[in-house]
Formats: C-alpha cells, structure tokens, sequence
C-alpha cells in the first residue's frame, strides 16, 4: 500500500514531506517523478493481474486433480503433493510444486555429540573429505540458520559405525516439516525436443 500526500495546486511533496513550489523543480526532476510514477502504475497493474492468475490456476488446477481423481472412485485427502499437467500435443506444461521448509529440533545436537565421537576415535584414520564434510554440514549459515541440505546429506555417507548409524538415525528423527509454499511453473516445449523451457513470471527473470 502506498500513501498519497495531498499538496496544494502548483506544490510537490518531496521525500522529506516539504512542500515545494513546482517552479522551484528542476524540469529533469520532474520528468524523472512522472517516469517512476508511470512505472509504478504499470508494475502495480501487473501485479494484480499476476496475482488473480495465481489464485485462479491454483483453484483450476485442484479442481482438476479431484475431477481426474473422481473418474477412478479415489478420494484425495490431506496435503496436495506435486502435479504436472500437459497439454493434449505436448507442447505445454504446468506444474504445481510444493516446497517444504525443514528445520531440526534437539535431536540434532545428539547426532552432532555421536558424529564428533566417531570423528574423536577415527582421528587417526578418518578420510579428510568426511571431516570437511562434517564441519561444513553444521555450520550455520549467514542467519544463523543450519544448512538443512548438507546436514542430510551426511545420510548418504557409506559408513557402517554403529554410532555413526545412530546419529543418522537421530538426524532423521530430527528433521521436521515446518511450513510449506506452493509454485505454478509454466513450460513451453523446445522445438521437437523433450526439454521444456520456462515461461517467466518473475520481471528478473523475463
């Protein structure tokens, strides 16, 4: 929402709330305000349109899933997942993803107490590669916030040390789902190809 400063005829506001005589602004200063405020007015309008459409494909979209569901006697119940829709020749698709923000309870710190334990005992032998991996899975990012991708990451590990397993299965048993976001992506097909390109609807990336 923005707010709109009422000034008498012939006066500008500018960003300090002072009124100025329009006389008194440079022409250069004018023409820049009247391009920002056409832009904006334009960018607001997209925004708009961007935003009915995207409460209109998520509802057209779900409506769909439970009609193509009725045609086989299911009931789709709880979260929606992740859908792709094409069109009949191929040429377009649609996808709803979902993404799920995950964050560790105190779990973790018991997974981090067994992991320094195996790296205490394997001093000696332990693969460089696995303690870079370690230190760098736990450290926190900018926000303070640990890497949730790197940390699971460790699960991958070929390791078969009865604690090591513990602190994997503690990682797991850590893991909790604490919110989630829904996208629309829209593809177009690349020429006879398989691979699809994006339709953008973000301005940086059009």
């Amino acid at each position: 929402m923005t707010t709109e400063y009422q000034h008498p005829e012939g006066y500008r506001t500018d960003a300090q709330k002072r009124l100025i005589p329009e006389s008194m602004i440079k022409p250069i200063d004018l023409a820049r305000d009247a391009l920002v405020l056409e832009l904006v007015g334009k960018a607001q309008a997209a925004s708009d349109v961007l935003a009915r459409f995207k409460a209109s494909a998520f509802g057209d979209i779900e409506a769909f899933v439970e009609l193509s569901a009725e045609q086989y006697g299911a009931q789709l119940g709880g979260k929606k997942g992740n859908v792709s829709l094409l069109s009949f020749d191929g040429r377009y698709k649609i996808q709803r993803a979902v993404q799920e923000s995950i964050a560790f309870d105190e779990r973790l710190q018991a997974a981090r107490a067994l992991i320094d334990e195996c790296l205490r005992d394997w001093t000696t032998g332990a693969r460089p590669e696995v303690v870079t991996l370690v230190n760098d899975a736990f450290r926190a990012d900018q926000k303070g916030d640990i890497r949730t991708a790197r940390v699971l990451a460790l699960r991958r590990m070929e390791i078969t040390d009865e604690r090591w397993q513990r602190a994997m299965k503690a990682i797991g048993d850590a893991c909790q789902v604490v919110g989630s976001k829904a996208y629309i992506r829209v593809y177009e097909r690349i020429g006879d190809t398989d691979q699809y390109k994006p339709i953008s609807l973000d301005i940086a990336g059009a």
